[in-house]
């Protein structure tokens, strides 16, 4: 079960620090990756925390310190990775619709690279030959995900090289002589159904055969997460099963070992976050009581964008009658965080907190309605630590030209 926060602890970062605040739980972290761990014990596996969830070095410093290695998805999240001590090796750049530039970058810094066009793998193979191992990302044509906004595998998915292009893959491979050392998919995120991985799987071992120099294959990410009680998540140790299952009924014809590689991002951290706002104007109308926050969708974008729930709650009222409650934002555009909500009875100047905000919270924040991004605070061991200042006036006009 993840660790969580207490009311208490969260209270007391919002006295201290201020709000609206995200807070990380670093045990919860360490937990989640370990039941990785143990559910894939008896397999060769190798995890990479895909870092695009949440990028601040802090929290890439502790993905590092309990062993997990990072996938990123832009030069600068390589760069990152870097910084925060990672060895080239264990960094994992999957390369999306970019400027072939930033491939020569990634293979300047040492680390692995997979190539999702047909353009880029042409010209990676023109410089670079048989002298720098790649992946190649396919798009599997498999539909998996929560909805349509995060499934990334499926026939009008703009992510990797569509599997029936296998031919004009291989005639780059001979043409350039290409040293492929990883085969990727990526079908979605929210996932919860074990056999989408192992459909994957299948579309693999048909043409695994084809390249004689492969070490890996690697699955992606995408693991389901649960929101509220009675969620279903992705069950691990059948994932690992059927893993084991599909290699023992599928040996490499070319005799060699392949190491399976996932990229969770969201499933380690999302249970570790949580966004603390406080209630600025309570509105009564006919129908409707609208909380009005010191918050809204230029700090927690993924309810107006993806439709995801996250749980509230008010920590300043815990025992309190619940009723039912339409939460919203402060900024100028429609940012309801949730309709017809039952939470305990709210008051202006309570403490709510939003549940499982440690993926795609922050990180897709920004400064909308010229509003300051919030700070970021790691409690350790009991001890909070701030992680990133809040913004001042000063960061908002940073980059302008005056």
């Amino acid at each position: 079960m993840s660790q969580q926060l207490s009311n208490e602890q969260l209270i007391a970062a919002a006295q201290e620090f201020g709000t609206p605040l995200y807070v990380y739980n670093a045990d919860n972290i360490t937990a989640q990756y370990q039941r990785l761990t143990t559910a894939f014990a008896q397999t060769d596996t190798k995890f990479f925390y895909a870092c695009k969830a949440l990028t601040n070095i802090n929290i890439l410093k502790h993905i590092k310190s309990i062993g997990c290695n990072v996938d990123c998805s832009s030069i600068n999240e390589v760069k990152l990775a870097l910084l925060a001590g990672f060895e080239p090796g264990n960094v994992l750049y999957t390369s999306n619709g970019i400027h072939f530039s930033e491939i020569e970058e990634a293979q300047s810094l040492g680390v692995n690279i997979n190539i999702d066009s047909l353009s880029n793998l042409e010209k990676f193979g023109q410089k670079f030959g048989h002298s720098y191992p790649v992946g190649i990302r396919l798009r599997p044509n498999i539909m998996a995900g929560g909805n349509i906004k995060i499934s990334t595998g499926h026939d009008k998915s703009k992510f990797g090289i569509p599997i029936d292009q296998l031919d004009k893959i291989m005639a780059l491979v001979a043409q350039d002589d290409l040293f492929i050392q990883n085969l990727h998919i990526h079908t979605g995120s929210d996932i919860k159904d074990v056999d989408v991985f192992v459909k994957g799987i299948e579309v693999l071992f048909d043409i695994i055969p084809q390249f004689k120099e492969l070490s890996s294959i690697d699955l992606g990410g995408g693991f389901k997460v649960p929101y509220k009680k009675g969620d279903a998540e992705t069950d691990m140790p059948l994932l690992a099963q059927k893993v084991n299952e599909a290699f023992a009924n599928h040996p490499n014809p070319n005799g060699k070992h392949l190491q399976v590689w996932f990229e969770p991002g969201k499933f380690l951290v999302s249970a570790s976050g949580y966004l603390v706002a406080e209630v600025n104007v309570m509105k009564e109308n006919t129908n409707t009581t609208f909380v009005g926050l010191n918050t809204g969708f230029n700090h927690l974008i993924r309810p107006m964008f993806y439709d995801a729930y996250h749980q509230i709650e008010n920590i300043s009222n815990p025992t309190g009658e619940e009723k039912h409650y339409a939460v919203t934002g402060n900024i100028c555009e429609t940012d309801t965080f949730a309709w017809d909500r039952k939470i305990a009875a709210i008051r202006e100047g309570d403490l709510l907190v939003f549940k499982n905000a440690g993926a795609y919270g922050f990180e897709m924040s920004s400064n909308f309605n010229s509003r300051y991004k919030p700070a970021e605070v790691l409690i350790k061991d009991g001890k909070a630590t701030l992680i990133r200042k809040r913004d001042t006036f000063e960061d908002i006009l940073g980059n302008q030209v005056l």
